[in-house]
């Protein structure tokens, strides 16, 4: 029923949310990109490094290097 009404599977929506987390972690702790990937749940570093890039275009750590400056 939610694909009907978004055209998104659940897990789609949940990985957008968690991304945007990482992205507003990433910019604002000091943590590094697998202290912000375990502390959202995800085991897999490589998983969560190709989800991130997936969905916002560039690398975690890219992402950090851009919104700091």
């Amino acid at each position: 029923m939610l694909k009907q009404e978004t055209g998104k599977t659940a897990m789609d929506l949940i990985h957008i949310y968690l991304i945007a987390e990482a992205k507003n972690m990433l910019k604002v702790h000091d943590q590094n990109v697998s202290e912000v990937a375990y502390s959202l749940g995800f085991e897999n570093l490589p998983y969560f490094s190709r989800l991130f890039k997936r969905e916002v275009g560039v690398s975690p750590n890219q992402y950090r290097k851009v919104s700091l400056n």
